[in-house]
């Protein structure tokens, strides 16, 4: 499978750094048609005000595209599971399957808190068990019941499916052990962090092993979030760090792509330049790269002749 590009969006506001991407929608809407066109396949939908917000953005988002997929940031917590997946089927099923769902790690409510110990592991059970019912909800054929540590469910049904049903893409990340359990059991997609290569390898090893108790090792992809720097940048979505020109920056993704990753998640990339240049020369060059490589692989000699390390795939 070919590497993918997944934009993910910064602050653009030309007044004010803090807006988000989607400030001014007639004007993100110019933009969405410049990442669909630059070799970018999906987008993330991540915005500060909230996961309603996130849902409204998606739908618009996919309204106005073609062939985008949306990577819609959600949590658990803030809608009943059965809302949620009403809603989502709903959007999945208007864009013709374009949705992924990535779910995040979120500090339990204070209503939460007075009534059971908040705390990472907490957390990520509620993760666990809302992730449960949402493919039950989806692939389910008569309403059912549920009574669990977080949610309690009557007559469960969502009438109309997605066209995944319950294989809409799943994207999650972690280091812990407990994220890593649940992300094993239910990541389609893992999000890794920031590190050196060696690092990153470590961690891809390590979701790969909690994946294989479920069965899903050979199921899983990884995708790395990568923060293009133009100058001074901050954002909140933590990423490998890479600066220069287009060769370069290619150059530098290519040691990465050498570990089995399907999919860089470019940060600091907003303005229409930025989406063009990159589209044009950093995007085209790494998949040139990685297709002379795979070309060469298969010739004569061509093991015995690569010497640096860092292009090694994890096995």
């Amino acid at each position: 499978m070919p590497i993918e590009f997944t934009h993910v969006p910064g602050k653009t506001h030309p007044a004010d750094t803090t807006a988000p991407f989607f400030y001014d929608f007639a004007e993100t809407a110019t933009k969405l048609g410049l990442i669909e066109d630059s070799g970018f396949r999906k987008i993330v939908v991540d915005d500060s005000a909230g996961l309603l917000t996130n849902m409204d953005l998606a739908a618009q988002v996919l309204d106005r595209t073609s062939s985008l997929e949306v990577v819609l940031t959600h949590w658990a917590g803030v809608v009943e599971p059965t809302v949620a997946a009403r809603q989502l089927a709903s959007i999945d099923r208007k864009s013709g399957g374009r949705l992924a769902l990535r779910m995040i790690g979120e500090p339990l409510s204070d209503d939460d808190a007075e009534t059971r110990p908040a705390g990472h592991k907490v957390v990520w059970q509620r993760i666990d068990e809302y992730l449960v019912l949402l493919k039950r909800l989806w692939s389910n054929d008569r309403p059912f019941d549920h009574e669990g540590a977080f949610y309690s469910i009557k007559g469960g049904y969502v009438p109309r499916k997605g066209p995944h049903g319950a294989d809409l893409t799943i994207r999650m990340g972690g280091q812990s052990g407990t994220a890593l359990k649940v992300a094993g059991r239910h990541a389609d997609v893992f999000e890794l962090a920031e590190g050196s290569i060696e690092e990153v390898r470590q961690l891809m090893e390590r979701v790969r092993g909690a994946a294989a108790e479920h069965g899903r090792a050979s199921k899983l992809r990884f995708a790395l979030p990568v923060r293009i720097h133009r100058g001074v940048f901050t954002t909140g979505h933590k990423a490998v760090d890479v600066s220069g020109p287009p060769a370069q920056v290619a150059l530098s993704l290519l040691a990465y792509a050498g570990l089995g990753i399907d999919e860089f998640m470019l940060v600091g990339v907003d303005t229409p330049r930025e989406i063009a240049t990159v589209g044009r020369e950093t995007i085209a060059l790494l998949r040139n790269s990685l297709a002379r490589r795979e070309t060469d692989e298969f010739q004569p000699g061509a093991f015995a002749s690569r010497t640096r390390p860092e292009t090694r795939a994890a096995g």
